[in-house]
C-alpha cells in the first residue's frame, strides 16, 4: 500500500514506530502535490516544512497536513483566494496553527477556496477553480474546496477548512472523504479571517471519522483570545470511539428527504440509515417542517455579517491597493471595485441592503427571529432524538460552470447543510455510496450542541462495516 493510501493514524502509527521517517512523508506528500496541483488547483501556496519538533507530541505528529487560505500562517501568504489581499503576510498565526504546531503538525501550504469563503464550488476563487480529483470537469464544492480535494488526491492527510454554511461537509461530500463541523465554539476563531463571525468554525477534512477525531482533540478548547470560544470539555474524542450504537435514536427529517432530492443520493443516505440501524441504532423519520426557511434566514444573516466584516479591506491598511486614485473615497471605491470578485460583491450588497434604515426590521431582524425559531425546532428534536441523518447536498458534484451562471441554484445547494451553523451544532460529512457517473455521495449525521463525541462515534461506526471512505479518485492515481 502506498503511503497516500493511509489514513492520517495509520501513517502516524508508521512514523511513531520508525517505519517511515517524517522525511519520507514530506516527500510523499510533496510527490502527490506535483503531480495533482496542475489538475486539480487545490494549493495557493506551497511551503517548506520543517520537521516535528517533537515526534511524539500527539497521535499526530509528523504527519503532513494544510490549512485553508483564511486561516492565517505566520509568516506565509493568507489571500482568501481575493485579489484584494494579494501579498498579505500575516504577523502572527490563528490559535489552530499554534497548536497544531505545538502538537507536530506538519504544513506543507495553503490551500484554495471560495473568494472570502463566498461560494458553494470553490469557482469563486481569484486563482482559478479548484476541480474535482474524481472528475476534473466538476466542481469539488465550498468553498474548502482546495482542502477536499487535496485529502481526496492524497496531497495531505488531512486539512483544516472553515464551515459559515456547510463549507466542510459540502466540499467533503463531493470529494468523497469525510468533514466535521465541531460545535460553534469549541474551535478558536482567532486568526480565521471571517465570512460571518455568529456563523464561521474551523474544522477539519480527513479520510475517516477517526482521523477528524484525533484532530479536534488537538485543536478544540478555551481561548481567551476569542469571546465566542467556549469553556467546554476539551480531548477525548479519539479515545470515546467505540462504534456501538446500541440505544441510541437517529431521526430523519422527511423534508430533508423530499422534491428536489436526487433520487440516488436519497438511496445511498437511507442505506447509511441501515447500517447504522444494524450497529444497534434505532432510526424513525420525523417531521422538521423549519427546513423551508433555513436558506433565505441564512444568506440575509451570513450576508450582513459580511458586509461589516469586510469593511476593512480598504486598500490602507494591509492587501493590494489601487493604483489610481483622486482622493481617500476615490481609493476606497476603486480598490474595492477592483479587489472584489462579483460574487464576494452581489453577497455585501445584499448585506449592506438588508441592514440599511427601512429594511433593517423587514430583514436583518425578522432574520435573526427565525434563527432562533431553528434552534428552538433543533432543540426539540434532540429532545427525542440523539441523532439526525440527512443528506449533505441534493446532488452530487455539479460540472464546472453550472452553479456560477446561476446564483439562486448555488444558494440553493447548501439546504441541508445552513442550519447546522444557524443552531451552532456539530456536524459531519461522511461517504455513503457513488452515483451513476462515479461520483461520490455524502451523508450528514447532526448531533445536539458539545454532542461531537457522538456524531463522531456513529460516523465511525458506519466505516467499520463500510469501505466508502477507504476508495480514492482511480484508485489514488492523479489525475
Amino acid at each position: 500500500m502506498e503511503l497516500y493510501e493511509l489514513t492520517a493514524l495509520e501513517l502516524a502509527q508508521k512514523l511513531h514506530s520508525g517505519e517511515v521517517t517524517q522525511q519520507e512523508a514530506v516527500e510523499a506528500a510533496r510527490a502527490r502535490i506535483d503531480a495533482a496541483q496542475r489538475s486539480n488547483n487545490a494549493f495557493l501556496t506551497l511551503t517548506d516544512p520543517a520537521p516535528a519538533a517533537d515526534p511524539s507530541a500527539s497521535p499526530l505528529a509528523g504527519v503532513p497536513m494544510a490549512y485553508k487560505d483564511n486561516i492565517c500562517t505566520r509568516g506565509v501568504a493568507t489571500t482568501c483566494a481575493s485579489k484584494i489581499l494579494e501579498g498579505f503576510v500575516p504577523c502572527y498565526d490563528a490559535t489552530v496553527v499554534e497548536r497544531l504546531t505545538a502538537a507536530g503538525a506538519v504544513s506543507m501550504g495553503k490551500l484554495n477556496m471560495d473568494e472570502f469563503a463566498m461560494g458553494s464550488t470553490s469557482e469563486t476563487s481569484h486563482y482559478g477553480p479548484v476541480k474535482n480529483p474524481w472528475d476534473l470537469t466538476r466542481a469539488a464544492g465550498g468553498s474548502s474546496g482546495g482542502a477536499a480535494a487535496a485529502v481526496a488526491a492524497g496531497e495531505v492527510w488531512y486539512a483544516i477548512g472553515s464551515d459559515t454554511g456547510g463549507s466542510i461537509r459540502q466540499p467533503a461530500a463531493y470529494c468523497g472523504v469525510t468533514g466535521m463541523k465541531p460545535t460553534y465554539g469549541t474551535v478558536s476563531r482567532y486568526g480565521l479571517i471571517a465570512y460571518a463571525s455568529s456563523l464561521d468554525q474551523m474544522g477539519p477534512i480527513a479520510k475517516s471519522a477517526a482521523d477528524c477525531a484525533a484532530v479536534l482533540d488537538l485543536i478544540q478548547g478555551k481561548d481567551p483570545r476569542d469571546g465566542t470560544s467556549l469553556d467546554a470539555p476539551a480531548g477525548g474524542l479519539l479515545s470515546s470511539l467505540t462504534g456501538d450504537l446500541r440505544g441510541k435514536k437517529i431521526g430523519l427529517p422527511a423534508d430533508c428527504f423530499g422534491q428536489g432530492l436526487d433520487p440516488e443520493v436519497r438511496a445511498a443516505v437511507l442505506a447509511a440509515a441501515e447500517v447504522l440501524k444494524a450497529r444497534g441504532a434505532q432510526v424513525e423519520e420525523f417531521a422538521l417542517p423549519v427546513m423551508e426557511y433555513v436558506v433565505p434566514t441564512y444568506y440575509i444573516i451570513a450576508c450582513a455579517e459580511a458586509s461589516s466584516n469586510l469593511s476593512r479591506f480598504d486598500g490602507v491598511k494591509y492587501g493590494w491597493r489601487a493604483e489610481d486614485y483622486e482622493d481617500l473615497t476615490d481609493l476606497y471605491c476603486k480598490t474595492r471595485t477592483q479587489g472584489f470578485g462579483s460574487e464576494v460583491k452581489r453577497r455585501i450588497l445584499l448585506g449592506t441592503f438588508v441592514l440599511s434604515s427601512g429594511y433593517y426590521d423587514a430583514y436583518y431582524k425578522k432574520a435573526l427571529q427565525v434563527k432562533a425559531l431553528i434552534k428552538k425546532a433543533f432543540d426539540e428534536a434532540f429532545a427525542k432524538y440523539d441523532l439526525l441523518l440527512t443528506p449533505v447536498a441534493p446532488t452530487t458534484a455539479p460540472k464546472l460552470g453550472e452553479s456560477l451562471t446561476d446564483p439562486l441554484k448555488m444558494y440553493l445547494s447548501d439546504i441541508y447543510t445552513v442550519s447546522v451553523n444557524l443552531a451552532g451544532l456539530p456536524a459531519l460529512s461522511m461517504p455513503c455510496g457513488f452515483d451513476g457517473k462515479g461520483m461520490p455521495i455524502g451523508a450528514q449525521l447532526i448531533g445536539p450542541a458539545l454532542g461531537d463525541g457522538v456524531v463522531l462515534n456513529a460516523a465511525h461506526a458506519f466505516q467499520l462495516d463500510t469501505g466508502w471512505h477507504k476508495k480514492s479518485p482511480k484508485g489514488g492515481d492523479a489525475q
